[in-house]
């Protein structure tokens, strides 16, 4: 039984994109999702502010919590640290899907910290390039917070009219909604996904480490 954990952001990937990565990885790995969290808090709240999933995880310690990239529980890397530090204290494995890795307290620490750093390389990058809406992300709509809803609905094979009717919305923008974020295709986990092979390895490989000075003498011992 697995935690699916989505929280959209729009310099990064939104809820949607997470949800398609996540469900192809749960059909093409086994993995029944029983619960789903999407988190709408702003990746400025700190740890502190973010009292809700913090509740949640700890009330489900010793589960399996897939997520599609590291930055989804924080993009601030002392507070992931933080968190990082107790999701595994309290034995939950941490499936870091566009990574194809899984983190867990046996975890090699050369692993956990190839995670940390590719974030560090993200924020580096993302900080150098333009500031607004990044070019090529998907705007935001009004049916975002209601993703999960439509989902279920989607699941239980329930109508557009109907779910239209539920929610009190105009039929044809849900029915644009669903067709142009493909919910239909992510809800039955008819998506695929690329899995890398030697994933770990990868991982590790990606660490950079800062570069010398050429006209800093080595220090001799």
């Amino acid at each position: 039984m697995a935690i699916s954990y989505i929280r959209p952001d729009k310099y990064f990937d939104g809820a949607f994109e997470q949800l398609k990565s996540i469900n192809a990885y749960a059909q093409a790995s086994g993995i029944h999702i029983t619960d789903e969290y999407i988190d709408h808090t702003s990746q400025n709240h700190s740890l502190e502010m973010r009292e809700e999933i913090v509740r949640f995880f700890k009330s489900n310690q010793g589960r399996d919590i897939l997520i599609p990239d590291i930055w989804v529980l924080s993009s601030n890397i002392q507070d992931l640290l933080q968190m990082l530090a107790c999701l595994l204290k309290n034995n939950m494995r941490i499936h870091v899907i566009n990574a194809g890795v899984v983190l867990d307290k046996k975890s090699d620490v050369m692993l956990v910290l190839g995670i940390i750093d590719q974030l560090r390389q993200v924020m580096e990058s993302r900080e150098k390039k333009m500031i607004g809406r990044p070019k090529g992300s998907r705007s935001s709509s009004k049916f975002d917070p209601y993703l999960d809803q439509i989902i279920g609905y989607i699941r239980e094979d329930m109508s557009v009219s109907a779910m239209a009717r539920l929610m009190n919305v105009s039929r044809s923008s849900l029915k644009d909604y669903i067709e142009s974020r493909e919910l239909k295709e992510v809800a039955k986990g008819l998506v695929t996904l690329h899995i890398p092979v030697d994933a770990e390895e990868k991982v590790i490989e990606t660490i950079v480490c800062p570069h010398a000075d050429n006209n800093i003498e080595e220090l001799k011992l």
